[in-house]
C-alpha cells in the first residue's frame, strides 16, 4: 500500500504538558473537530480502496448502534459544505473532485468516503465498560477491527502494555463523563514505517522492529452523541517525515522522546 504522508503536523502530543501523559485529555471546539489537511487526496484514495475490496475488514455495525450510526450521519453532513464538500440530494462531491453516492442506509461505510476520521462508536456495556459497536476503521495502528468488535474498553486495549488499570479507571471516567457539545480530544505518537492500513492481530504483538523513518500522529477525539447517548471515538492519522516538524515540535520531540511502537 503507497505511503501518504503530511507535510505539516497541526498537533504534536508530545509539546503540550497535558496531553504527554495518559489519558492526556484536552477540550475541543466543535469547529474544530473534522480536518481535512494536505494528505486528503491520498488518504480518501485508500479509503475508497479499502471500502470497496474488503468492506468487511474495516466496517462492523451492531443492530444495537444504527440508530448511533444514524445519528452520526445526519450530524456529519450539515458539516460538509463548510470543509469544502458541494451536496446534491443524493452526492457529495468532495474536496479532492472526487463524487460520493450519499447512502444513509449505509452511514458509516458513506461517512468513511468523506472524511479522514476513522469512526468508533461506543455503547455503555453489561459490565460498566463501553463496548465497540460499530466502527468504520480503514487506519488501525497495529490492531484489528475483527478482534476488537464488540469488546469493552479493557480487553480493547490488549496488549498496550502501558494501558494500566489505573488508565482503564480514568479512561472510563472520561467516557461516562464526555457531554454533548462539549467534545474532548488526546494524540498519540509514535515511529513508524508508515503504512496508513497497518492491522496486526494480538498474537503478532504491537513492537515491530527495521527501519522506522517516520512519526505516526492521531489526533482522537471522543464526542457524546445527544439523542443516542453513544460516545464517537474519532481517530484522524497524520504520518509525516521528521523533518516536516517545526523547529519547536522537533525540539520537544527531542526533549520528550516518543516510544517506538506498530
Amino acid at each position: 500500500m503507497s505511503t501518504v504522508l503530511q507535510s505539516r503536523l497541526p498537533f504534536a502530543p508530545w509539546a503540550d504538558p497535558r496531553t504527554r501523559r495518559l489519558p492526556g485529555i484536552l477540550p475541543l471546539d466543535m469547529a474544530d473537530w473534522l480536518d481535512i489537511d494536505d494528505a486528503y487526496a491520498g488518504q480518501m484514495a485508500l479509503r475508497d480502496g479499502l471500502i470497496a475490496e474488503r468492506p468487511a475488514a474495516v466496517h462492523a455495525l451492531t443492530e444495537a448502534a444504527r440508530p448511533a450510526a444514524d445519528e452520526l450521519y445526519a450530524m456529519v453532513m450539515p458539516l460538509l459544505p463548510g470543509l469544502g464538500f458541494v451536496l446534491t440530494a443524493d452526492t457529495a462531491l468532495r474536496p479532492d473532485a472526487v463524487t460520493v453516492p450519499l447512502d444513509p442506509g449505509q452511514p458509516l461505510l458513506t461517512l468513511g468516503r468523506l472524511v479522514q476520521e476513522d469512526l468508533c462508536l461506543m455503547l455503555p456495556g453489561d459490565a460498566g465498560e463501553h463496548v465497540l459497536a460499530a466502527a468504520v476503521l480503514c487506519f488501525p495502528a497495529g490492531w484489528t477491527l475483527a478482534e476488537k468488535f464488540g469488546q469493552p474498553m479493557g480487553r480493547i486495549h490488549v496488549p498496550v502494555a502501558i494501558y494500566t488499570e489505573d488508565v482503564a479507571k480514568r479512561v472510563q471516567r472520561l467516557l461516562d463523563g464526555v457531554q454533548p457539545g462539549r467534545p474532548l480530544m488526546r494524540g498519540t505518537a509514535h515511529h513508524s514505517d508508515a503504512p496508513l492500513h497497518n492491522p496486526r492481530t494480538e498474537a503478532m504483538g504491537r513492537a515491530i522492529t527495521g527501519d522506522l523513518p517516520f512519526l505516526r500522529v492521531e489526533r482522537q477525539c471522543l464526542l457524546r452523541l445527544p439523542q443516542s447517548r453513544a460516545v464517537l471515538f474519532s481517530i484522524h492519522t497524520y504520518v509525516l517525515r521528521p523533518e516536516a516538524l517545526t523547529e519547536e515540535q522537533a525540539t520537544l520531540l527531542r526533549e520528550f522522546p516518543i516510544r517506538h511502537a506498530a
